[in-house]
């Protein structure tokens, strides 16, 4: 099997990449290079690993980054690790039977070897059949909530809980109404209302994206994204970034207003969401979870569909142990040093990139 190595900063690869994406007949938004740019630092390097195969091919993005934080004691560039950029990832994968599969993750590893990669993660896609097992361990991190758009106006309203429903009506009844917006027309609007959500609810850093991140995705991203808006008097109240593949829609980023609660802005949202991704041949609505397991947004989700429940995963593996577990070693070294009293969370991995105390 031959493997190619595409980078998405790379002109002739980048074009390469973007044109294997426009026939993939799934399109899937999270394999796009310009996805991959939008999280790649000036270290890492946006990449892909594309096979074909007798009946269809495989799509790997990645994020390759350096292993280079000074505690650890080794020198910069030497080692690498893998993720998937925020969302969903892994091996996509069409027409790849299993022996393929198996070949594909021989001439990966013989990449990672080259690359001196100590470990993998990968924020799984939810969708079994639409990507390859992945080589290593995968754990359930929460579930997802998906809304099956391939059944009736009818048969969907009934499905949704009756909160919802009564949240739609309320909506409706206030005189809230809801716009699609394919161009970003009203950006300042969802950045006014997606900054005040993520203050209100105390966000990490990492939900606080620059307004170039957004301009990126309406700039290189085309058809592939769409803003709703929830309006109410000629004011957006409530506002969500949906992402597009050809298959599904994928509830990316978005707000209400604190002032408009009352009005039941985003429930209407998403049910006009729903209607219109079935108009526009979609299968599903990917909602997402919650931060936590159960907690007030994942019950939120679960309305709108309660028997759409999707467990959500994360491929492990350690490609280099005796590195790994030096790395690991190194860095609870340096937190126990910082704070007697610390230890390294169970669930994070890799071990050696979990927060040290007093990181920010």
């Amino acid at each position: 099997m031959r493997l190619e190595i595409l980078d998405a900063r790379s002109t002739s690869d980048s074009e390469r990449w973007a044109g294997l994406h426009r026939v993939w007949p799934r399109r899937e938004v999270f394999a796009h290079p310009a996805y991959l740019r939008l999280f790649a630092g000036p270290a890492d390097e946006p990449l892909a690993a594309y096979a074909r195969t007798g009946n269809g091919f495989v799509l790997y993005p990645f994020l390759l980054r350096p292993v280079d934080a000074p505690h650890l004691g080794v020198p910069p560039g030497r080692y690498h690790d893998l993720t998937s950029p925020y969302g969903y990832g892994g091996a996509f994968q069409e027409g790849v039977g299993e022996l393929e599969a198996k070949e594909f993750w021989v001439a990966f590893d013989e990449f990672c070897l080259r690359r001196r990669v100590v470990s993998e993660v990968t924020r799984l896609a939810l969708f079994e059949q639409e990507r390859l097992s992945p080589p290593g361990p995968t754990r359930q991190k929460l579930t997802n909530v998906v809304r099956d758009l391939d059944i009736g106006d009818e048969e969907m309203w009934r499905e949704f809980d009756h909160k919802v429903r009564k949240n739609v009506n309320k909506a409706r009844r206030s005189g809230v109404t809801v716009e699609v917006d394919l161009d970003g027309a009203r950006l300042d609007s969802f950045l006014r209302i997606y900054a005040s959500t993520m203050d209100r609810r105390a966000a990490a850093s990492g939900y606080y994206f620059p307004r170039e991140f957004f301009t990126t995705i309406v700039r290189e991203m085309p058809g592939q994204f769409a803003f709703f808006h929830a309006l109410h008097e000629g004011r957006v109240v409530s506002t969500e970034l949906v992402l597009l593949s050809a298959l599904s829609l994928y509830s990316y980023l978005g707000g209400t207003d604190r002032d408009a609660f009352d009005l039941r802005p985003n429930d209407l949202l998403k049910f006009e969401i729903c209607r219109w991704g079935r108009a526009q041949g979609r299968a599903r609505f990917v909602l997402g979870g919650g931060y936590a397991p159960d907690d007030g947004i994942f019950r939120y989700k679960r309305a709108f569909a309660p028997r759409g429940l999707v467990p959500f995963h994360l491929g492990t593996r350690v490609l280099d142990e005796p590195v790994y577990q030096r790395l690991c070693a190194a860095h609870r070294e340096e937190g126990v040093r910082r704070d007697p009293a610390w230890s390294a969370s169970p669930d994070f991995f890799p071990e050696y990139r979990c927060a040290l105390p007093g990181a920010h």
